[in-house]
């Protein structure tokens, strides 16, 4: 490649005749071909560092779970777990509303009104039997019995140990959220503000607070 580029200079500087098509292509491809090597390329590791500073991803050793997600398959939002999505809910809350213009600096408190439902996997079996008999006056009688019965469905561990499988888990609902931030005086921030509230975690209006945050 580095030869041919070597004979089109040669031909330019002595005045030859124009490389045909097949020297053109050639050429093209090799421009093409520097262009990507020398293009600028990120480094990823500054796009994680940039996430983990500004807590948009979890930083090392640290894990962030999805609003609406359960913490896991077995573990109920109780005690230390509640309070730690709690916790998980006000940092993102406050993160996002800093990038809203007018808003600026955010503190949030999310009060939670229940510590979530967790729903097991039931195995549901049904049976029904049909009969019909005469009677005295020679009429017939039929008579239908239906039985239904359900069992919770288990998972097995590694140790023998048997725990119900948990199909479904809810999050905690919201009772109520309270933004103190520095634009908490205007109307416009403070209806932003309302709106984007109701539309992530569904509270209704009246109870949302937004309040002018003072530095002392």
């Amino acid at each position: 490649m580095e030869k041919k580029w070597n004979e089109f200079l040669e031909q330019m500087k002595n005045h030859q005749k124009f490389p045909n098509k097949n020297q053109l292509l050639l050429i093209f491809l090799c421009g093409l071909l520097l262009l990507v090597i020398v293009w600028p390329v990120s480094d990823p590791k500054e796009t994680t560092d940039f996430g983990t500073e500004h807590g948009l991803l979890p930083g090392k050793g640290e894990t962030m779970e999805a609003p609406g997600e359960a913490v896991s398959q077995n573990q109920g939002y109780s005690g230390d777990s509640l309070e730690a999505y709690g916790e998980y809910l006000e940092r993102r809350l406050s993160k996002a509303l800093e990038y809203v213009e007018g808003v600026g600096q955010a503190e949030v408190v999310i009060t939670l009104k229940s510590s979530g439902q967790k729903i097991v996997e039931k195995d549901q079996s049904s049976s029904s039997q049909a009969s019909s008999e005469e009677d005295q006056n020679g009429g017939t009688r039929e008579t239908k019995n239906t039985a239904s019965d359900k069992s919770s469905v288990y998972t097995q561990g590694s140790d023998g140990s048997q725990t119900p499988y948990i199909s479904k888990e809810m999050t905690p609902e919201i009772e109520g959220v309270l933004v103190i931030a520095q634009g908490g005086e205007n109307a416009v921030v403070v209806q932003n503000i309302t709106e984007a509230i109701q539309a992530l975690f569904g509270v209704e209006a009246h109870k949302i607070k937004i309040m002018k945050r003072t530095d002392t």
